[in-house]
């Protein structure tokens, strides 16, 4: 369920009239603008607000194509609201990083970016970016509520209102519209004071505007209630592929066929040399015909390398050349830098072949991991094995269910990292090859019934 497009859909009946009923015997939206111009009036003769640039007559007013709910006016910001730009200040960075009482919420064109030691406003007041990528992109509501003791810079606008319960339904009406006809600028967007003004809303009666408030209030709770459900259902999947994969690799998903070939006659024709043993005190004792041995003697592993930036011709051939970015612990099928094949013969670089398992090795990626769908390059950040005597997919969801293992050995500090000799040191636990790709069969026909779920869920 997209719950985005649900929250904008309610919004969207909400300001046209849909949500909820008409009532024949509320007070006309008319008489409440009336109200409203009256009171800015005698505000402005007092001095206590000024007015505004724009004045408000019937030639400005919006065009709408469709005819308006019953009881309902067309107004536009400037008209219904007061705007207190003027009382904002901004704190430099610098400055507030000396402040030392810092309590107060300092709010920015998304919401509170800082705390200050003083503060502005003490009252409930609704803000509007100004400017920043989030008017166009919407990824917060634009406008949004301060209330309390609160300190606003001038990347956000302050709005008031005569009557403060109408601030409620033009929040619902600026987050439910595109801004783009009001905004300039497109490497920085700005909403202007001018513009602002100029954005139209059909205003409801206030009774109206009460009722509708009231539904969308309960429409949204039930789809935050949703959303809660989802991400915990999300995370129960999470957590029960991470448990198929612990009892894949203990040996406990799928039954031991006594008339496999033990895991350590393998191992011995393959790689005479390797050390093996039957019990580890870090696995327990190990099922029937399994042998624990080192990831360095199921296959060969090799760590790439990054030719010289300052050499042109070593880049944009036809070559892929993976970074640790790309790995998405699945198959790699597409990598979107190359580097030539000079660059392979000068450099260390090395060209690992289609079925590799790669996992990464320094940073934050530590512990991704993925396959080549395609013959690849890759950093010095990343290890491959490139060739092995064990089934690949067994090899991958091992290293996918010891992920937090490979973490712990990269260490903390701004740049951790693990080494080839590291992984290559690292104990595996290794099952007969029948039952390791019995093993595969059975995690993937599980996974896949997961991730239909997680699909559904994400859509």
């Amino acid at each position: 369920m997209d719950t985005k497009a649900l929250r904008q859909k309610i919004l969207d009946l909400a300001i046209h009239g849909k949500l909820v009923p008409q009532d024949p015997n509320d007070e006309p939206a008319s008489v409440l603008l009336e109200r409203i111009r009256a009171e800015k009036e005698r505000l402005i003769k007092e001095g206590k607000i000024k007015k505004g640039k724009k004045s408000a007559k019937t030639s400005d007013k919006p065009h709408y194509p469709f005819e308006l709910p019953k009881g309902w006016a067309i107004t536009d910001i400037g008209e219904l609201l007061i705007n207190r730009d003027g009382e904002r200040k901004p704190v430099s960075s610098a400055i507030r990083c000396k402040q030392k009482d810092k309590v107060y919420d300092y709010y920015g064109a998304a919401g509170v970016i800082d705390k200050v030691d003083e503060y502005l406003f003490d009252e409930r007041l609704l803000l509007i970016g100004e400017d920043g990528a989030n008017l166009l992109s919407k990824s917060k509501d634009n406008a949004f509520f301060a209330d309390g003791k609160y300190w606003v810079n001038n990347h956000a606008h302050v709005l008031d209102a005569t009557d403060k319960s109408i601030l409620d339904f033009v929040a619902i009406v600026i987050n439910s519209m595109k801004l783009d006809d009001f905004i300039t600028g497109s490497a920085q967007p700005k909403l202007s004071q001018d513009n602002l003004n100029k954005i139209p809303v059909m205003l409801p009666p206030i009774n109206e505007q009460c009722r509708i408030l009231k539904k969308v209030k309960h429409w949204f709770s039930l789809i935050a209630m949703i959303e809660r459900c989802k991400d915990n259902l999300l995370e129960t999947i999470k957590q029960t592929k991470f448990k198929i994969l612990d009892l894949a690799i203990h040996g406990k998903l799928v039954p031991q066929d006594p008339n496999d070939e033990p895991a350590s006659e393998l191992l011995k024709r393959i790689n005479p040399k390797a050390e093996i043993t039957c019990d580890n005190p870090q696995y327990g004792k190990l099922p029937k015909g399994w042998c624990e041995t080192l990831l360095g003697n199921i296959g060969n592993w090799q760590s790439g390398a990054t030719p010289s930036r300052l050499r042109k011709d070593y880049y944009n051939g036809d070559i892929p050349w993976l970074k640790t970015g790309d790995l998405n612990d699945s198959v790699i099928k597409s990598i979107p830098e190359t580097i030539t094949r000079k660059a392979l013969k000068e450099t260390s670089v090395k060209l690992n072949p289609t079925g590799s398992v790669l996992i990464a090795m320094y940073g934050a990626t530590i512990g991704k991991i993925g396959i080549l769908a395609l013959p690849a390059t890759t950093n010095q950040a990343c290890c491959a094995c490139v060739d092995y005597m064990c089934d690949k997919m067994f090899l991958f969801y091992f290293l996918l269910a010891n992920r937090k293992r490979f973490v712990a050995m990269g260490g903390g500090g701004a740049q951790p990292n693990i080494s080839k000799e590291k992984i290559t040191n690292t104990h595996i636990p290794l099952p007969p090859l029948s039952e390791q790709h019995r093993i595969v069969a059975k995690i993937e026909e599980l996974f896949v019934h997961f991730d239909k779920i997680e699909s559904s869920l994400q859509a």
